[in-house]
């Protein structure tokens, strides 16, 4: 209890540990928020508007139990306005910290404040404790000590860059391909020694890897320190979906385990990567934390300032849009500050190109819940000179049904396209009715992205992600099979517009198998071949299955763990999406960030639409054939596109060739490896007239000038 304070009573609590003498040390200053080193020492500052007693915890490493000093600050010396704050000399880069706070609790109003729980800094830069960590000690009162997390103080000039910088834009069409940090390498098959399988510094490693197959930009799944624990029957948080930290990079994901550790494997990560020419967005979690509901733990935000950081907590009871138990209070300004500081830092002192924004939507909520026109967190996030020019993606929905693809409020954001991938999966699949709709995903959803300076790179095209079936998936199983997860197979959506071709599940019937190899290239070449921004989800060029589970969040094992053998047994699939990846990132249409135009009687454009006879689209809603040729005036060629998604083979007229040119055979999906795909110059004749496109196939044809004979 600090010296002047009045006797404890029920709302005013001893704290843990008695308090070291304060009077001798600096003030110091009430920005930057958390730690940071300063000339001799470290400024620690902390938001606790509410609190009435605040304790510095300073730890000998990182492996001690107990703090071996403990500041009380000074209200009058320590304190301005909301801030508490306090330089102490010789505290420095690596050193490990954690706060007490004491104050009103009354749950009703927002104040969870418990003096014997210790703290995680909001702003923490990196975080240890994990392995002793123990959630359900921080959810009861009383002392968590030994078993809480805690920050340390990282000096941002202590590690070489060696010139690197966040990329700019890639000059053609950006290609994703979203991975899982640990899952990408784990896998004994990766080839890695076992102290880098599933690390920063594994997947670096591979960098090479995702060069050569053609993406030009790699989207992690969170890295935000996270909970591990945060999953039922003692399963393990796999995805990081539960963030106690949005400054500090996952410890667990760090082959160096010292403190510091992780964000200098983190940098070496993205360095690595830059190298390779790919960009770098990460996955953040800025909708709610591990903290949870009303019976959550006490990690650091509620212990602190509840009311402020949380929608509803100030009334008593926590709204959840976001389905994990609460809601961030995103445009509360502190808290906005947070987010905004928390981005500035993942770009000036880690480098990372962009920010995709997990469930995006509930950051648009003001106290009460409703949706505002104008979210001060968006704005100022969409304005910020530091963002400038990095990727931003939102996930425009949340939990709660608000969904906003295409009229997300923020000028710069992309947003993942969740129709194009329904329209996509629906046409491939054989359903009636989708031809329309169809037409206008390919041409890169200019009905949903209107806005004057949106462009179709604003659109985020999929067919799969990180949630719902991988690809191999999506044309084996109907069902989803997630009753590993332990929640008897509730979890998951339900509504996954998936066909399994005949079987559900593993099979050896070989015409049930070819049926899936073609339905897999039909939505790799779809995904390709539409205006837009397209995204790979990590495996689905080497055929990964999760064995029919659409939500493996909690699966700290193989149904996350890409098989490097299987990238090996299904190199066709590889080599057939590093072809057409090569292929689109050189045709002008589609390497361009512009809207086509359509071709019209009198008035030629970008793109025409066919039937199986040139010119003559089926617009029947039984209708399950569809072509299109797009036109690369600038080097005179042009793509033809013949899709049958109907259970019998097809017959399709193309548009005849310009004088003096011939088409030929890009890719059929319908003929075995290595006939699916060829090299555009050395692409086989396609003959003249009628081509048959068989059953669930998609057949491309290229023009190419007529080859002359030349005489000595």
């Amino acid at each position: 209890m600090l010296a002047g304070d009045p006797k404890p009573g029920a709302a005013d609590r001893t704290m843990a540990t008695p308090a070291s003498p304060t009077a001798d040390l600096p003030s110091g200053r009430p920005y930057p928020l958390g730690a940071a080193v300063v000339p001799g020492g470290a400024n620690f500052c902390v938001h606790a508007p509410l609190a009435r007693r605040i304790e510095l915890l300073l730890y000998a490493d990182a492996r001690a139990a107990e703090p071996d000093r403990v500041f009380g600050l000074d209200p009058h010396r320590h304190r301005t306005d909301a801030y508490w704050h306090v330089e102490v000399p010789g505290a420095g880069h690596g050193q490990v910290y954690a706060w007490r706070a004491d104050g009103p609790r009354d749950p009703a109003r927002g104040l969870a404040f418990d003096p014997h729980k210790v703290l995680l800094d909001p702003w923490a830069r990196a975080v240890v404790g994990m392995a002793g960590w123990d959630r359900s000690r921080a959810a009861v009162p009383g002392d968590n000590g030994p078993a809480a997390l805690r920050a340390v103080v990282i000096d941002p000039a202590r590690y070489d860059w060696e010139g690197d910088r966040p990329l700019p834009a890639p000059a053609g069409r950006e290609v994703v391909y979203e991975l899982h940090v640990p899952g990408f390498t784990r896998h004994p098959s990766s080839g890695l020694p076992e102290a880098l399988r599933g690390t920063y510094a594994g997947l670096a490693a591979k960098a090479g890897y995702l060069r050569d197959l053609g993406v030009t930009t790699v989207e992690l799944m969170p890295v935000h320190q996270f909970d591990s624990t945060d999953a039922p029957g003692g399963r393990v948080n796999a995805w990081g979906y539960s963030p106690v930290a949005w400054f500090a990079p996952h410890a667990g994901y760090s082959a160096d385990t010292s403190p510091t550790g992780p964000v200098d494997e983190f940098r070496g990560m993205v360095k690595a990567l830059h190298r390779a020419g790919l960009r770098v967005i990460v996955d953040v979690v800025y909708n709610h934390t591990a903290e949870a509901g009303s019976g959550g733990p006490i990690i650091g935000m509620r212990g602190l300032a509840d009311h402020a950081w949380y929608l509803g907590s100030a009334r008593g009871r926590y709204q959840d849009v976001t389905g994990c138990g609460n809601t961030i209070n995103a445009n509360h300004p502190v808290v906005l500050r947070t987010i905004v500081d928390s981005l500035r830092w993942w770009v000036e002192e880690l480098h990372v190109d962009g920010f995709r924004f997990d469930l995006a939507s509930a950051l648009v909520r003001d106290p009460d819940g409703e949706p505002l026109q104008r979210p001060p967190v968006i704005e100022a996030i969409d304005t910020d000179p530091v963002l400038a020019g990095r990727r931003l993606v939102a996930e425009a929905w949340d939990a709660a049904g608000l969904h906003q693809v295409g009229t997300f409020p923020g000028r710069r954001f992309a947003c993942w396209n969740g129709p194009f991938r329904d329209a996509v999966r629906r046409f491939v699949r054989g359903d009636t009715g989708t031809i329309e709709e169809l037409m206008a995903r390919i041409c890169g959803s200019r009905d949903l992205f209107a806005a004057v300076d949106q462009k179709p790179s604003h659109g985020i095209n999929f067919v799969t992600a990180h949630d719902g079936f991988t690809l191999a998936d999506l044309v084996a199983y109907e069902q989803k099979h997630n009753g590993a997860n332990g929640e008897d197979n509730r979890d998951g959506s339900d509504h996954n517009l998936s066909w399994n071709c005949g079987v559900e599940g593993p099979t050896d019937v070989p015409g049930v198998l070819a049926i899936r190899r073609r339905q897999v290239r039909n939505l790799l070449a779809l995904l390709l071949v539409s205006n837009g921004t397209p995204m790979l989800w990590m495996g689905d060029e080497a055929g990964h299955t999760r064995r029919g589970n659409n939500n493996p969040w909690c699966q700290d094992n193989e149904l996350n763990w890409l098989d490097w053998g299987q990238v090996d047994r299904e190199a066709g699939l590889g080599r057939f999406v590093r072809l057409l990846l090569a292929f689109t990132a050189s045709f002008a249409p589609l390497a361009e960030d512009r809207w086509w135009t359509v071709s019209a009687p009198g008035a030629p454009g970008d793109l025409t639409w066919h039937g199986t006879e040139p010119g003559r689209p089926d617009w029947r809603p039984a209708s399950r054939r569809l072509a299109f040729t797009l036109d690369d005036a600038a080097h005179g060629r042009r793509l033809h596109v013949m899709l049958n998604a109907g259970t019998e083979a097809a017959e399709f007229k193309a548009p005849p060739p310009a004088p003096g040119r011939t088409w030929r055979l890009l890719a059929d999906t319908a003929v075995p490896s290595p006939g699916d795909i060829h090299d555009p110059d050395a692409a086989p004749p396609a003959g003249a007239g009628l081509r048959t496109v068989m059953a669930h196939s998609v057949v491309m044809l290229l023009e190419h000038p007529i080859a002359t004979e030349t005489h000595p």
